[in-house]
């Protein structure tokens, strides 16, 4: 089956990540075989991060201080203006334009949370400001707010699949007739001792110090190896093919699977597997050049989606690939930015290999991308690209 009745056109795309904010810095980072994490001191321990380089701080500060209403807001709402503000930049958007937004994070103002909530252990009281600034539906209105749009403004958590959820929402509004544009994606500034402790609780965090701390992906590694990272990644959607287009969706996926534990996957991921059959639609197995994997660095993880892609694609599975290695986990934003990878890939016609992974060929033209995420709860989200 496939839902779509003609293709999406995305045609922007921003991002801030540790791989930087530019294009030409992030089209170099994905070349570099090297990752782009660091360690760095979080509560009263050294773990690796995916964290935003200086220069982009600096940005993003210069944003906080330039309104006076944004400098109570949490990193996730500035993540989400900087990239947003530059995405309908590219895509030609001007101020009052008819389009929804639709920006949804797994965490959302966590930050925030934990320093308002360490106030009022102390004090017994809540800061002025605190509720309206740690709700989640604040970050697509204050990213409306600084756009000026007009259109439906809508904000969801779905964990780690946030993102391409906010893309298959979207393209529903577009074929439903309701709009023709959309921006969407998903903002993480997960770098906080509370979250890296509940990612430890669960026994999933990275404690590796060799060449490479997440493995994503490297199926013989011996324990999980998951690194947070923090970013967000907005896309333009608009109905049909235009002329702009940077890429085009030509098929979506979902699937829910039933849970035996809250985090857990079944061994073969059938989420995963009903989600890239739905995508593929009319699409052969072997139409298809790269797959980006969620590949969070987890054993079970990595391998139960591997299993998943060789069920529906056995003797014809494509490249693989993944960016979490490089970039870090950035929850509810990771799936925009493994689209961005896949459009890079299509764009410059160059595999980004996993550089400890070891392939049997790359891929010497790249037309049909196919990108997955998941999230805990058994969320899974396929998007099939073209060029």
């Amino acid at each position: 089956m496939n839902m779509l009745k003609e293709p999406i056109s995305i045609t922007a795309l921003s991002s801030i990540s540790a791989l930087g904010s530019d294009e030409k810095s992030i089209k170099s980072a994905y070349q570099n075989p090297d990752h782009f994490l660091t360690q760095r001191v979080i509560g009263n321990q050294n773990v690796w991060v995916g964290e935003l380089p200086k220069q982009e701080k600096k940005a993003l500060e210069h944003l906080r201080q330039s309104d006076s209403k944004y400098r109570n807001l949490d990193a996730t709402v500035l993540y989400a203006l900087y990239v947003s503000r530059k995405a309908v930049e590219i895509a030609g958007w001007g101020e009052g334009d008819n389009f929804g937004i639709n920006i949804g994070s797994s965490r959302g103002a966590t930050q925030l949370f934990e320093n308002h909530h360490k106030d009022f252990l102390v004090n017994g009281k809540a800061h002025t400001l605190t509720s309206p600034t740690t709700t989640l539906g604040n970050i697509s209105s204050w990213v409306a707010h600084d756009l000026k749009s007009k259109g439906p403004i809508i904000s969801h958590s779905i964990t780690c699949s946030t993102a391409l959820h906010a893309v298959l929402n979207a393209i529903a509004w577009i074929q439903g007739g309701l709009t023709d544009k959309f921006l969407v994606g998903g903002s993480e500034a997960p770098l906080t001792p509370f979250t890296i402790a509940q990612m430890q609780a669960l026994k999933i965090y990275s404690k590796l110090n060799g060449n490479y701390p997440c493995r994503s992906y490297d199926i013989k590694k011996a324990g999980n190896t998951m690194v947070l990272g923090e970013g967000a990644a907005m896309a333009c959607l608009e109905k049909g093919n235009s002329e702009k287009a940077l890429a085009k969706i030509i098929g979506v996926g979902y699937a829910t699977e039933v849970l035996t534990h809250n985090v857990s996957l079944s061994n073969d991921a059938k989420c995963f597997q009903e989600a890239m059959k739905m995508a593929l639609g009319p699409n052969a197995p072997g139409d298809i050049d790269v797959i980006v994997m969620h590949a969070p660095g987890t054993v079970k993880g990595d391998l139960s989606e591997l299993n998943a892609i060789n069920v529906i694609f056995g003797d014809k599975r494509p490249f693989v690939t993944t960016n979490k290695w490089k970039v870090g986990h950035t929850f509810g934003a990771s799936g925009m930015l493994s689209l961005e990878m896949g459009m890079h890939m299509l764009t410059h016609q160059t595999p980004f290999p996993v550089p400890f992974v070891e392939y049997s060929e790359l891929p010497k033209t790249i037309g049909k991308v196919l990108v997955n995420a998941v999230g805990f709860g058994g969320n899974a989200v396929s998007i099939l690209l073209s060029r």
